[in-house]
């Protein structure tokens, strides 16, 4: 296929970027810096503004989908609102592009751990990542009143948990998926390949997964 990749340099971005390519992709990388990624067969690297829409646009015309990493950054001031507005003009861009289909990285922070309850709104959550996970909250309700884009929202687990590609891993919907030790759990490449997975086979459709050991 030929994939948009918006967030190809940040910390899972870059997982993402490296399954498409293992699996024989043409990825089409949108980021600040192109210098920061070095061309290679299969891999197009374009300087692009995602908060800009119209940049959105032209960079992913023409692709069979769009799959969104994007991150305003963890010390933005503002991060709540800049992810949300960064992930609104994104679905802007690939609306006007004519592209159907866009894949959304998300966090865990909106997931249930009982009914109704989300785990970013526990006492617990972390205080440093709460604004973050709100931010990414809200760019799945943005998605969940959206009818043009076929979209996807992938929640990993609670824990971004070490660098081994083990293709073994459960999917869930709304809810954490713990294990037996009550942990819940990915690692990187194995989330990376959970999204590349639905780019593939589109199993979901105008509805947020996630994926756990």
């Amino acid at each position: 296929m030929n994939i948009a990749l918006i967030g190809a340099t940040g910390h899972v971005g870059h997982y993402i970027l490296e399954e498409a390519l293992r699996r024989g992709h043409r990825v089409t990388a949108l980021v600040r810096d192109p210098a920061k990624l070095t061309p290679r067969e299969r891999l197009q690297v374009i300087r692009a503004d995602v908060c800009d829409p119209s940049r959105v646009a032209h960079a992913v015309t023409g692709q069979d989908l769009v799959i969104s990493a994007f991150n305003a950054g963890w010390s933005h001031p503002d991060i709540r609102n800049a992810h949300a507005n960064g992930s609104r003009a994104i679905v802007d861009g690939v609306k006007a592009s004519g592209v159907k289909r866009l894949l959304v990285l998300g966090g865990a922070g909106s997931l249930e751990i009982a009914p109704g309850q989300r785990l970013v709104d526990s006492p617990e959550f972390p205080a440093q990542w709460k604004q973050g996970a709100l931010g990414a909250a809200d760019a799945l309700e943005q998605l969940r009143g959206e009818r043009e884009l076929d979209w996807v929202f992938l929640s990993p687990a609670m824990l971004l948990d070490g660098e081994v590609r083990t293709g073994s891993f459960r999917i869930g919907g709304d809810q954490v998926l713990f294990d037996g030790n009550g942990e819940s759990r990915i690692s990187l490449p194995d989330l990376a390949m959970a999204m590349i997975d639905e780019a593939e086979q589109a199993n979901h459709h105008r509805q947020r997964f996630t994926v756990a050991y």
